[in-house]
Protein backbone atom coordinates (compact mmCIF):
# COMPACT_ATOMS: atom_id res chain seq x y z
CA UNK A 1 0.00 0.00 0.00
CA UNK A 2 2.77 2.20 0.73
CA UNK A 3 4.48 1.77 -2.13
CA UNK A 4 1.66 2.23 -4.45
CA UNK A 5 0.75 5.92 -2.44
CA UNK A 6 4.36 6.68 -3.56
CA UNK A 7 4.01 5.57 -6.82
CA UNK A 8 0.92 7.51 -7.19
CA UNK A 9 2.76 11.03 -5.55
CA UNK A 10 5.64 10.47 -7.82
CA UNK A 11 2.83 11.18 -10.85
CA UNK A 12 2.76 14.67 -12.09
CA UNK A 13 -0.37 16.78 -10.25
CA UNK A 14 -1.53 17.82 -13.23
CA UNK A 15 -1.61 14.42 -14.47
CA UNK A 16 -3.67 12.79 -11.65
CA UNK A 17 -6.29 15.84 -11.70
CA UNK A 18 -6.32 15.27 -15.48
CA UNK A 19 -7.11 11.15 -14.18
CA UNK A 20 -10.03 12.68 -11.79
CA UNK A 21 -11.39 14.73 -14.20
CA UNK A 22 -12.06 11.47 -16.92
CA UNK A 23 -13.28 9.57 -13.82
CA UNK A 24 -15.36 12.21 -13.01
CA UNK A 25 -17.12 12.24 -16.13
CA UNK A 26 -17.64 8.57 -17.10
CA UNK A 27 -19.26 8.31 -13.73
CA UNK A 28 -21.40 11.13 -13.87
CA UNK A 29 -22.45 9.44 -17.13
CA UNK A 30 -22.33 5.72 -15.99
CA UNK A 31 -23.96 6.01 -12.36
CA UNK A 32 -25.29 8.85 -11.62
CA UNK A 33 -27.33 7.82 -8.92
CA UNK A 34 -23.72 7.29 -6.67
CA UNK A 35 -24.17 10.62 -5.08
CA UNK A 36 -21.88 9.74 -2.40
CA UNK A 37 -19.25 10.83 -4.84
CA UNK A 38 -20.10 14.53 -4.21
CA UNK A 39 -18.41 13.86 -0.48
CA UNK A 40 -15.17 14.18 -2.68
CA UNK A 41 -15.67 17.28 -3.80
CA UNK A 42 -17.51 19.00 -0.81
CA UNK A 43 -15.08 17.85 1.24
CA UNK A 44 -12.43 19.30 -0.88
CA UNK A 45 -14.05 22.60 -1.81
CA UNK A 46 -14.60 22.90 2.38
CA UNK A 47 -11.26 22.58 3.31
CA UNK A 48 -9.95 24.91 0.94
CA UNK A 49 -12.22 27.69 2.00
CA UNK A 50 -11.28 26.88 5.76
CA UNK A 51 -7.92 27.40 5.22
CA UNK A 52 -7.37 29.91 2.80
CA UNK A 53 -8.50 33.00 5.19
CA UNK A 54 -5.75 31.80 7.93
CA UNK A 55 -3.39 31.30 5.02
CA UNK A 56 -3.66 35.06 3.78
CA UNK A 57 -3.90 36.73 7.37
CA UNK A 58 -0.23 35.04 8.33
CA UNK A 59 1.80 35.09 5.08
CA UNK A 60 1.03 38.71 4.93
CA UNK A 61 1.47 39.09 8.65
CA UNK A 62 4.84 37.07 8.10
CA UNK A 63 5.97 38.74 5.49
CA UNK A 64 5.32 42.52 6.98
CA UNK A 65 6.66 41.79 10.37
CA UNK A 66 9.98 40.39 8.81
CA UNK A 67 10.41 43.06 6.24
CA UNK A 68 13.35 45.34 7.08
CA UNK A 69 12.48 48.78 6.80
CA UNK A 70 14.26 50.86 4.28
CA UNK A 71 14.83 47.75 1.84
CA UNK A 72 12.92 49.00 -1.39
CA UNK A 73 10.11 47.17 -3.14
CA UNK A 74 8.15 46.30 -6.66
CA UNK A 75 4.98 47.26 -4.85
CA UNK A 76 3.83 50.21 -6.47
CA UNK A 77 4.52 49.00 -9.89
CA UNK A 78 2.80 45.42 -9.10
CA UNK A 79 -0.43 46.94 -7.96
CA UNK A 80 -0.15 49.13 -11.24
CA UNK A 81 -0.09 46.39 -12.93
CA UNK A 82 -2.60 44.49 -11.26
CA UNK A 83 -5.34 47.40 -12.05
CA UNK A 84 -4.06 47.48 -15.81
CA UNK A 85 -4.47 43.95 -16.41
CA UNK A 86 -8.00 44.33 -14.93
CA UNK A 87 -8.92 47.14 -16.95
CA UNK A 88 -7.48 45.86 -19.75
CA UNK A 89 -9.34 41.96 -19.53
CA UNK A 90 -12.86 44.16 -18.99
CA UNK A 91 -11.76 45.83 -22.50
CA UNK A 92 -10.86 43.16 -24.06
CA UNK A 93 -14.59 41.40 -22.85
CA UNK A 94 -16.58 44.70 -24.44
CA UNK A 95 -14.70 44.12 -27.57
CA UNK A 96 -15.78 40.31 -27.94
CA UNK A 97 -19.25 40.98 -26.90
CA UNK A 98 -19.48 43.86 -30.02
CA UNK A 99 -17.89 41.92 -32.49
CA UNK A 100 -19.47 38.11 -31.24
CA UNK A 101 -22.99 39.55 -29.85
CA UNK A 102 -24.49 36.20 -27.79
CA UNK A 103 -28.38 36.37 -26.16
CA UNK A 104 -29.42 33.99 -23.65
CA UNK A 105 -32.27 31.62 -23.19
CA UNK A 106 -33.03 33.23 -19.41
CA UNK A 107 -33.70 31.05 -16.87
CA UNK A 108 -35.78 31.24 -13.42
CA UNK A 109 -33.81 33.21 -10.86
CA UNK A 110 -31.60 30.65 -9.00
CA UNK A 111 -30.51 32.77 -6.08
CA UNK A 112 -32.38 34.58 -3.51
CA UNK A 113 -29.48 36.77 -2.51
CA UNK A 114 -30.00 40.68 -2.97
CA UNK A 115 -26.68 42.30 -5.49
CA UNK A 116 -25.47 45.63 -4.43
CA UNK A 117 -27.53 48.30 -5.58
CA UNK A 118 -25.11 50.31 -7.24
CA UNK A 119 -20.95 51.18 -7.21
CA UNK A 120 -21.44 53.58 -4.21
CA UNK A 121 -22.86 50.26 -2.19
CA UNK A 122 -20.01 48.43 -3.47
CA UNK A 123 -17.28 51.18 -2.73
CA UNK A 124 -18.98 51.41 0.67
CA UNK A 125 -19.22 47.51 1.49
CA UNK A 126 -15.67 47.81 0.53
CA UNK A 127 -14.48 50.48 2.93
CA UNK A 128 -16.62 48.14 5.66
CA UNK A 129 -15.02 45.68 4.91
CA UNK A 130 -11.57 47.19 5.77
CA UNK A 131 -12.64 47.78 8.91
CA UNK A 132 -14.54 44.51 9.96
CA UNK A 133 -13.80 42.68 13.13
CA UNK A 134 -10.75 40.47 12.23
CA UNK A 135 -12.78 36.86 14.02
CA UNK A 136 -15.46 37.85 11.73
CA UNK A 137 -13.32 38.30 8.49
CA UNK A 138 -11.75 34.99 9.16
CA UNK A 139 -15.10 33.24 9.71
CA UNK A 140 -16.61 35.06 6.47
CA UNK A 141 -13.43 34.91 4.18
CA UNK A 142 -13.68 38.52 4.36
CA UNK A 143 -10.43 39.16 2.13
CA UNK A 144 -10.68 42.25 2.03
CA UNK A 145 -10.76 42.45 5.92
CA UNK A 146 -8.07 39.84 6.16
CA UNK A 147 -5.82 41.57 3.99
CA UNK A 148 -6.21 44.97 6.07
CA UNK A 149 -5.46 43.40 9.53
CA UNK A 150 -2.59 41.31 8.38
CA UNK A 151 -1.20 44.40 6.98
CA UNK A 152 -1.94 46.23 9.85
CA UNK A 153 -0.56 43.15 12.33
CA UNK A 154 2.55 43.39 10.07
CA UNK A 155 3.48 46.81 10.54
CA UNK A 156 2.91 46.91 14.14
CA UNK A 157 5.48 43.51 14.73
CA UNK A 158 8.15 44.93 12.95
CA UNK A 159 9.62 46.09 16.40
CA UNK A 160 8.70 42.69 18.37
CA UNK A 161 11.84 40.03 19.16
CA UNK A 162 13.22 38.00 16.65
CA UNK A 163 11.47 35.03 18.63
CA UNK A 164 8.24 36.37 17.65
CA UNK A 165 8.46 36.65 14.12
CA UNK A 166 10.23 33.68 13.55
CA UNK A 167 7.09 31.92 15.61
CA UNK A 168 4.57 33.64 13.13
CA UNK A 169 6.67 31.99 10.01
CA UNK A 170 6.72 29.10 11.67
CA UNK A 171 2.89 29.11 11.84
CA UNK A 172 2.78 30.54 7.89
CA UNK A 173 5.02 27.63 6.63
CA UNK A 174 2.78 24.75 8.77
CA UNK A 175 -0.52 26.45 7.16
CA UNK A 176 1.17 26.66 3.79
CA UNK A 177 2.32 23.06 3.84
CA UNK A 178 -1.98 21.81 5.37
CA UNK A 179 -2.86 23.63 1.91
CA UNK A 180 0.05 21.42 -0.09
CA UNK A 181 -1.62 18.83 1.21
CA UNK A 182 -5.46 19.64 -0.03
CA UNK A 183 -4.28 20.21 -2.91
CA UNK A 184 -2.44 17.05 -3.31
CA UNK A 185 -5.95 15.75 -2.89
CA UNK A 186 -7.41 18.03 -6.09
CA UNK A 187 -7.33 14.75 -8.54
CA UNK A 188 -10.32 13.29 -5.58
CA UNK A 189 -11.64 16.23 -5.31
CA UNK A 190 -12.15 17.56 -9.14
CA UNK A 191 -13.54 13.90 -9.37
CA UNK A 192 -16.40 14.63 -7.16
CA UNK A 193 -16.89 18.26 -8.31
CA UNK A 194 -16.94 17.07 -11.82
CA UNK A 195 -19.34 13.42 -11.36
CA UNK A 196 -21.58 16.34 -9.02
CA UNK A 197 -22.19 18.34 -12.59
CA UNK A 198 -22.63 15.48 -14.86
CA UNK A 199 -24.89 13.37 -12.69
CA UNK A 200 -27.14 16.79 -11.56
CA UNK A 201 -26.88 18.69 -15.28
CA UNK A 202 -25.71 16.74 -17.56
CA UNK A 203 -23.12 17.55 -20.35
CA UNK A 204 -26.34 18.99 -22.60
CA UNK A 205 -26.83 21.77 -19.82
CA UNK A 206 -23.19 22.78 -20.88
CA UNK A 207 -23.90 22.68 -24.57
CA UNK A 208 -26.90 24.54 -24.64
CA UNK A 209 -24.67 27.62 -23.82
CA UNK A 210 -21.95 26.83 -25.55
CA UNK A 211 -21.59 29.92 -27.75
CA UNK A 212 -21.65 31.89 -24.14
CA UNK A 213 -19.35 29.75 -23.30
CA UNK A 214 -16.85 29.62 -26.06
CA UNK A 215 -17.03 33.54 -25.92
CA UNK A 216 -16.05 33.99 -22.35
CA UNK A 217 -13.29 31.09 -22.61
CA UNK A 218 -12.22 32.75 -25.93
CA UNK A 219 -11.76 36.14 -24.79
CA UNK A 220 -9.75 34.81 -21.24
CA UNK A 221 -7.65 33.21 -23.82
CA UNK A 222 -7.07 35.85 -25.64
CA UNK A 223 -6.04 38.13 -22.57
CA UNK A 224 -3.67 35.12 -21.45
CA UNK A 225 -1.79 34.97 -24.89
CA UNK A 226 -2.06 38.12 -26.90
CA UNK A 227 -2.73 41.01 -24.03
CA UNK A 228 -0.43 39.90 -21.31
CA UNK A 229 2.51 38.89 -23.51
CA UNK A 230 2.38 42.35 -24.87
CA UNK A 231 2.47 43.65 -21.03
CA UNK A 232 5.50 41.41 -20.70
CA UNK A 233 7.06 42.36 -23.77
CA UNK A 234 6.95 45.88 -22.57
CA UNK A 235 8.40 45.36 -19.23
CA UNK A 236 10.72 42.73 -19.48
CA UNK A 237 11.83 43.65 -23.45
CA UNK A 238 12.30 40.16 -24.33
CA UNK A 239 10.27 37.33 -25.84
CA UNK A 240 7.47 36.83 -22.93
CA UNK A 241 5.97 33.79 -23.69
CA UNK A 242 8.84 31.29 -22.13
CA UNK A 243 7.45 32.82 -18.86
CA UNK A 244 3.52 33.34 -19.62
CA UNK A 245 3.59 29.78 -20.19
CA UNK A 246 5.36 28.48 -17.16
CA UNK A 247 2.58 30.53 -15.06
CA UNK A 248 0.09 29.17 -16.86
CA UNK A 249 1.19 25.36 -16.64
CA UNK A 250 2.82 25.54 -12.74
CA UNK A 251 -0.30 28.23 -11.76
CA UNK A 252 -2.91 28.02 -13.80
CA UNK A 253 -3.66 24.52 -14.20
CA UNK A 254 -3.87 23.83 -10.46
CA UNK A 255 -5.95 27.61 -10.18
CA UNK A 256 -8.45 26.17 -12.73
CA UNK A 257 -9.34 22.91 -10.66
CA UNK A 258 -9.22 24.41 -7.58
CA UNK A 259 -11.30 27.19 -8.41
CA UNK A 260 -9.72 29.86 -5.69
CA UNK A 261 -7.31 32.26 -5.98
CA UNK A 262 -6.32 32.24 -2.20
CA UNK A 263 -6.27 28.62 -2.26
CA UNK A 264 -3.48 28.49 -4.81
CA UNK A 265 -1.57 31.41 -2.63
CA UNK A 266 1.26 28.36 -1.69
CA UNK A 267 0.99 27.03 -6.09
CA UNK A 268 2.13 31.44 -6.51
CA UNK A 269 4.38 31.32 -3.69
CA UNK A 270 6.74 28.13 -4.68
CA UNK A 271 6.93 29.59 -8.59
CA UNK A 272 8.30 32.89 -7.40
CA UNK A 273 10.82 31.41 -5.13
CA UNK A 274 11.83 29.54 -8.18
CA UNK A 275 11.91 32.18 -10.69
CA UNK A 276 14.33 33.54 -7.92
CA UNK A 277 11.95 36.65 -7.25
CA UNK A 278 12.34 38.98 -3.92
CA UNK A 279 10.37 36.87 -0.81
CA UNK A 280 10.03 40.42 0.69
CA UNK A 281 7.87 41.63 -2.54
CA UNK A 282 5.85 38.24 -3.68
CA UNK A 283 4.98 37.31 -0.26
CA UNK A 284 2.90 40.17 -0.23
CA UNK A 285 1.98 41.04 -3.21
CA UNK A 286 0.58 37.12 -3.76
CA UNK A 287 -1.79 37.17 -1.33
CA UNK A 288 -2.75 40.40 -2.65
CA UNK A 289 -3.18 39.65 -5.98
CA UNK A 290 -5.63 36.83 -4.71
CA UNK A 291 -8.19 39.79 -3.54
CA UNK A 292 -7.14 42.69 -6.23
CA UNK A 293 -6.32 41.17 -9.36
CA UNK A 294 -9.24 40.09 -11.10
CA UNK A 295 -9.06 40.20 -15.08
CA UNK A 296 -11.09 37.19 -15.52
CA UNK A 297 -13.43 38.33 -13.20
CA UNK A 298 -13.73 41.76 -15.58
CA UNK A 299 -14.51 39.17 -18.52
CA UNK A 300 -17.10 37.38 -16.85
CA UNK A 301 -19.02 40.69 -15.70
CA UNK A 302 -18.83 42.14 -18.75
CA UNK A 303 -19.79 39.59 -21.30
CA UNK A 304 -22.90 38.88 -19.04
CA UNK A 305 -24.10 42.35 -18.62
CA UNK A 306 -23.58 42.66 -22.54
CA UNK A 307 -25.00 39.41 -23.34
CA UNK A 308 -28.50 40.38 -21.36
CA UNK A 309 -28.15 43.69 -23.02
CA UNK A 310 -28.33 42.09 -26.52
CA UNK A 311 -31.24 39.63 -25.44
CA UNK A 312 -33.47 41.97 -24.41
CA UNK A 313 -32.60 44.50 -27.33
CA UNK A 314 -31.20 47.21 -25.90
CA UNK A 315 -28.82 49.48 -27.78
CA UNK A 316 -25.40 49.78 -26.27
CA UNK A 317 -23.26 52.51 -27.46
CA UNK A 318 -19.12 52.08 -27.54
CA UNK A 319 -18.91 54.78 -24.89
CA UNK A 320 -21.35 53.40 -22.48
CA UNK A 321 -19.70 49.82 -23.12
CA UNK A 322 -16.32 51.22 -21.64
CA UNK A 323 -17.84 52.95 -18.94
CA UNK A 324 -18.75 49.11 -18.50
CA UNK A 325 -15.47 48.22 -18.52
CA UNK A 326 -14.29 50.55 -15.51
CA UNK A 327 -17.40 49.62 -13.69
CA UNK A 328 -16.48 45.75 -13.98
CA UNK A 329 -12.49 46.41 -13.21
CA UNK A 330 -13.75 48.14 -9.61
CA UNK A 331 -16.44 45.57 -8.78
CA UNK A 332 -13.99 42.84 -10.18
CA UNK A 333 -11.25 43.54 -7.58
CA UNK A 334 -14.29 43.27 -4.50
CA UNK A 335 -15.01 39.69 -5.83
CA UNK A 336 -14.13 37.54 -3.58
CA UNK A 337 -11.36 34.89 -3.46
CA UNK A 338 -13.21 31.82 -3.76
CA UNK A 339 -15.48 30.19 -6.55
CA UNK A 340 -17.98 32.50 -8.08
CA UNK A 341 -17.53 35.71 -6.21
CA UNK A 342 -18.12 37.76 -9.53
CA UNK A 343 -21.27 36.24 -10.97
CA UNK A 344 -23.30 38.53 -7.89
CA UNK A 345 -21.94 41.39 -9.24
CA UNK A 346 -23.29 40.95 -12.98
CA UNK A 347 -26.46 42.87 -11.59
CA UNK A 348 -24.36 45.74 -10.41
CA UNK A 349 -22.58 45.83 -14.33
CA UNK A 350 -26.44 45.26 -15.71
CA UNK A 351 -27.67 48.38 -13.85
CA UNK A 352 -25.88 50.60 -15.65
CA UNK A 353 -28.40 50.08 -18.89
CA UNK A 354 -31.61 49.56 -17.06
CA UNK A 355 -31.83 46.04 -16.87
CA UNK A 356 -34.12 44.94 -14.21
CA UNK A 357 -33.02 43.29 -11.18
CA UNK A 358 -35.08 40.47 -11.64
CA UNK A 359 -33.95 40.00 -15.18
CA UNK A 360 -30.28 40.83 -14.14
CA UNK A 361 -30.42 37.82 -11.72
CA UNK A 362 -31.69 35.28 -14.36
CA UNK A 363 -28.27 35.82 -15.89
CA UNK A 364 -26.84 35.09 -12.68
CA UNK A 365 -28.44 31.60 -12.74
CA UNK A 366 -27.17 31.54 -16.15
CA UNK A 367 -23.44 31.95 -14.83
CA UNK A 368 -23.92 29.34 -12.08
CA UNK A 369 -24.81 26.70 -15.05
CA UNK A 370 -21.99 27.54 -17.10
CA UNK A 371 -19.79 28.08 -13.87
CA UNK A 372 -17.84 24.55 -13.85
CA UNK A 373 -15.76 25.66 -16.94
CA UNK A 374 -16.23 29.96 -16.62
CA UNK A 375 -15.29 30.08 -13.07
CA UNK A 376 -12.41 27.73 -13.87
CA UNK A 377 -10.82 29.50 -16.42
CA UNK A 378 -11.39 32.73 -14.45
CA UNK A 379 -9.25 32.05 -11.47
CA UNK A 380 -6.96 30.55 -13.63
CA UNK A 381 -6.18 33.88 -15.25
CA UNK A 382 -6.48 35.47 -12.06
CA UNK A 383 -4.04 33.36 -10.08
CA UNK A 384 -1.12 33.14 -12.82
CA UNK A 385 -0.99 36.62 -13.64
CA UNK A 386 -0.59 37.10 -9.29
CA UNK A 387 2.94 35.61 -10.24
CA UNK A 388 3.00 36.91 -14.35
CA UNK A 389 3.12 40.60 -13.12
CA UNK A 390 5.19 40.18 -9.77
CA UNK A 391 7.53 38.50 -12.15
CA UNK A 392 7.71 41.63 -14.68
CA UNK A 393 7.55 44.66 -11.96
CA UNK A 394 11.00 42.77 -11.17
CA UNK A 395 12.47 41.63 -13.87
CA UNK A 396 11.64 45.43 -15.49
CA UNK A 397 13.25 47.38 -12.15
CA UNK A 398 16.76 44.96 -12.93
CA UNK A 399 16.89 45.53 -16.48
CA UNK A 400 17.04 49.20 -15.97
CA UNK A 401 19.26 48.96 -12.93
CA UNK A 402 22.08 47.07 -15.49
CA UNK A 403 20.70 49.30 -17.98
CA UNK A 404 21.79 51.80 -15.97
CA UNK A 405 25.17 50.49 -14.39
CA UNK A 406 25.97 49.28 -17.79
CA UNK A 407 25.55 53.60 -18.94
CA UNK A 408 27.49 54.65 -15.89
CA UNK A 409 30.68 52.43 -16.66
CA UNK A 410 30.39 53.54 -20.23
CA UNK A 411 30.49 57.21 -18.76
CA UNK A 412 33.45 56.42 -16.94
CA UNK A 413 35.31 54.23 -19.48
Amino acid sequence: MKNLVTRWNEISLVKRIICGLIIGIVLGLVVPQATALSLLGNLFVGALKAIAPILVLFLVMSALAKHQEGKQTNMKHIIGLYLLGTFLAGLMAVIASFLFPVTLTLTQSTSDITPPGGIGEVLNTLMMNLVANPVDALVNANYIGILAWAVLLGIALRKAPEGVKVAIESVADAISQIVRWIINCAPFGVLGLVFTTISQQGIDSLLSYGKLIVLLVGTMAFVAFVVNPIIVFIGIRRNPFPLVLKCLKDSGITAFFTRSSAANIPVNMRLCAELGLDRDTYAVSIPLGSTINMGGAAVTISILALAAAHTLGIQVDFASAVVLSVLSAVSACGASGVAGGSLLLVPLACSLFGIPNDVAMQVVGVGFIVGVIQDSCETAINSSTDVLYTAVAELSKRRKLEGSAAAQSYTQA
